[in-house]
């Protein structure tokens, strides 16, 4: 089976031949290398390029190294960097490029796990001197984190961050109703290799496996994390609260309560820098309003792949209510928004009277769960797993009601029904028909 990754191949596509390295970010598993070399390279086929001019090379298989052997055969094809890992002979590989190559035709360099050539920064950089090289590059682990791609690159890389498979991609490559695939999707979430399993007690045992063998062990890596126990705990109180206003000095507390141990909101906060940076966990921050401001904290933490996060609570924490926002949340990134959660102050008239027989009247917080905003785009979202009752309606649309600017309001429900617009302005989505392309 084929999971569609059209926006993915799209934006690629876009970026062709600007000059720039394009580096294909995300975490592992999340399905770069069968994008680079599957269905870019397919593109690439269908548009007329020569096959001998789309130059394809894995750093992590013996079947591409060996390919380096008889370059500077005094050489060895692996060597030890400055800190003692196992690197890829960058000199080899440049060389096996200059002779696989020319100067007169175009050609596309696919890199996969660079991370693995030593010194892989220098070589790509001195790779856009050549005007007929297009070159995309993919990576993983602590080499290809993104504040290091940020720093690294300096302006020469055009990055394409993946996201695991949104709602209609998994869709598009199982034989299944937007019910069926819904039961599963919240559960063990959108890695395409799991999807892929036909087997849920195999999804469920790769997912525990790929958190701890893989993700953590990255993070600890990277960071020389000294207490690896303390991060595994923070992970879980992060997956714990997904959705939930929070902020270092409350998981602090939880952490506390929960576990009777002590940790810093300090060390929470570089705890949760570490999740990002490894494009496991994404917040978003809280915007006023009526204000028109951010309120630092708090803020809201939301994972890219919700299988991930359904591992590390062992599968018993399923809450389709959470869960639902987690997975729009992530929708609107995936179609390229900025995403904030929205708040702002009413005063709101109550029953009682003053001593002069004048309303007296409240300051309420009303939140909007979030904020989507593309340029000069921008829509109000609040996500209503069940909007049945009356009363439901009303606390839900509440909030987007005191809104008076002119930008889409929007509640998405799980309803049936085809979108609908009251008499404030306000429509009604249904959830399926939003994750299947609906636009505001």
């Amino acid at each position: 089976m084929e999971f569609s990754r059209d926006l993915y191949l799209q934006r690629m596509i876009d970026r062709r031949n600007n000059g720039l390295i394009k580096i294909i970010t995300g975490t592992r598993r999340v399905g770069k290398s069968y994008l680079l070399n599957t269905i870019f390279r397919r593109y690439l086929l269908q548009q007329g390029m020569d096959a001998q001019h789309i130059l394809q090379f894995a750093f992590d298989t013996d079947e591409d190294l060996d390919k380096l052997e008889a370059y500077y055969p005094q050489e060895p094809v692996r060597i030890r960097d400055e800190n003692g890992n196992e690197k890829i002979n960058a000199k080899k590989f440049r060389a096996w490029v200059s002779d696989t190559t020319n100067e007169n035709d175009s050609f596309c360099l696919l890199l996969d796990e660079v991370q693995e050539l030593d010194h892989f920064v220098s070589t790509l950089n001195g790779f856009l001197r050549h005007p007929n090289f297009d070159i995309y590059v993919t990576g993983s682990n602590s080499k290809f984190l993104s504040t290091d791609i940020a720093t690294e690159f300096r302006g020469r890389g055009s990055i394409i961050h993946v996201l695991p498979l949104t709602f209609r991609e998994y869709m598009s490559g199982l034989a299944l109703s937007p019910e069926e695939a819904w039961k599963e999707y919240i559960v063990t979430g959108g890695i395409p290799v799991v999807a892929g399993m036909p087997s849920e007690n195999e999804k469920i045992d790769y997912l525990k496996n790929l958190c701890e063998e893989t993700y953590l062990k990255d993070i600890i890596s990277h960071n020389d994390i000294r207490n690896p126990g303390k991060l595994g705990d923070t992970f879980n109180i992060f997956a714990s609260v997904i959705g939930t206003p929070v902020n270092p000095k409350k998981i602090s507390n939880t952490y506390q309560s929960v576990l009777h141990e002590t940790i810093r909101p300090e060390t929470i906060e570089t705890y949760l820098s570490y999740f990002k940076d490894a494009f496991v966990i994404e917040t978003a921050r809280k915007y006023n309003i009526k204000g028109r401001s951010y309120v630092q904290s708090p803020f809201k933490v939301y994972f890219e792949d919700l299988g991930v996060r359904n591992a590390r609570l062992n599968f018993r924490q399923i809450e389709e209510t959470h869960i639902m926002e987690n997975i729009i949340f992530n929708e609107l990134r995936y179609r390229g928004y900025n995403v904030d959660v929205g708040e702002m102050d009413i005063s709101e008239k109550t029953d009682r009277l003053d001593k002069n027989a004048k309303p007296i009247y409240k300051k309420t917080a009303l939140e909007v769960d979030f904020i989507a905003t593309f340029g000069d785009r921008k829509f109000y979202i609040q996500s209503a797993l069940d909007m049945h009752a009356p009363e439901k309606e009303m606390q839900e649309k509440r909030s987007l009601y005191y809104i008076d600017d002119s930008f889409r309001k929007i509640v998405i429900t799980k309803n049936g029904l085809n979108p609908t617009q009251d008499e404030k302005g306000v429509f009604t989505v249904d959830l399926f028909t939003f994750l299947s392309g609906w636009q505001p």
